[in-house]
């Protein structure tokens, strides 16, 4: 199996926006699931259910069946959360995924086949159609949509939310029990594997639909890669005395296990009380709650444990985020 690098998926994905591909006949025929991600600087103001409530309409009448609607920063804040996302899709026989991205001066549906594991979706070069805001999208939408009979027949007349943590039977948060909230051991013995942001292909599929990312240039992403790598270098060598290896595309975890990379460092970024609930503490409430953080752990492949340290270290800043995860690890 080849696995392909993030920054030549996103050369695909820019060219996919162009050649916006045909509508999934599964669309017709099947139920969906709409992620919506919708910059907060775009005006007017509109928070994310009132996108979804506004939507709605027209992803029916283009002959959709949207049994559910989420916040994708929410739904991609963990492997756990999408693992457990993917799990509950496909219990209730979801075949499609729709993307709802608001951008500053533009709104953006893409729609692809549900892939049936946590990646969610299988490839980004999906069906697309890009407006100047989200009702001209809906109305080119819905104009594509009835070329077509539609199949499904019995479908909700308005957005509904389910709830993350609605199908798990631990009653906790998405994801809570998969968190481990103490340092690893054997840092010392295997190496640290840290892939850089913008090449790993093998998990983050959801989050190129983000707002803040979807069509991003291959130029951008390769001077951010850069500019990211010497700032961690800066902190590791100042802060982390063990071996590391740079990860430049997505590998499967046997072959990292033969090169003595037994851990993995993640970075997960999203509101701080989704990111502390999903990990199994108490949740901050108010402004602090409401900010928009990073936090690091470290994942363990030969066992697939997640380890979050002993003491919550997020911050809004990833360099001091990262500082503080790893001053931590010597506890």
């Amino acid at each position: 199996m080849k696995f392909i690098s993030l920054v030549f998926l996103f050369s695909i994905l820019s060219f996919n926006l162009k050649a916006q591909g045909n509508l999934p006949e599964s669309y017709l025929e099947g139920k969906s699931v709409v992620l919506i991600s919708s910059d907060p600087s775009a005006r007017p103001a509109m928070e994310w259910r009132s996108l979804a409530d506004s939507i709605h309409p027209y992803l029916v009448e283009s002959g959709g069946d949207p049994v559910g609607y989420f916040e994708l920063e929410q739904i991609s804040l963990s492997e756990a959360t999408l693992a457990e996302f993917a799990t509950a899709l496909a219990q209730r026989k979801v075949k499609n995924v729709v993307f709802v991205t608001r951008q500053k001066n533009a709104c953006q549906v893409h729609i692809g086949p549900f892939s049936g594991d946590a990646k969610v979706v299988s490839t980004t070069s999906i069906f697309g159609i890009k407006a100047s805001d989200w009702k001209s999208a809906g109305l080119q939408l819905e104009g594509i949509g009835k070329q077509k009979q539609s199949k499904n027949l019995l479908v909700i007349d308005v957005a509904e939310f389910p709830l993350l943590n609605s199908t798990s039977n631990s009653g906790g948060a998405v994801g809570s029990l998969d968190f481990l909230p103490r340092n690893p051991l054997n840092l010392d013995v295997f190496k640290l594997g840290i892939p850089l942001e913008g090449t790993s292909a093998e998990t983050g599929m959801v989050s190129f639909f983000r707002y803040d990312l979807l069509g991003k240039t291959q130029e951008a992403i390769l001077a951010e890669q850069a500019t990211q790598k010497s700032q961690i270098q800066e902190i590791i060598s100042q802060v982390y005395p063990h071996q590391v290896e740079w990860l430049t595309e997505s590998r499967p975890a046997q072959e990292l296990i033969r090169e003595r990379v037994q851990f993995l460092l993640v970075k997960v970024e999203g509101r701080q009380a989704d990111l502390m609930k999903s990990m199994g503490f108490d949740p901050l409430g108010g402004e602090e709650g409401s900010q928009t953080v990073v936090k690091y752990y470290i994942k363990l492949l030969v066992r697939d444990e997640l380890y979050i340290g002993p003491v919550w270290d997020a911050h809004p800043d990833w360099r001091v985020a990262l500082r503080q995860f790893l001053e931590n690890l010597k506890k």
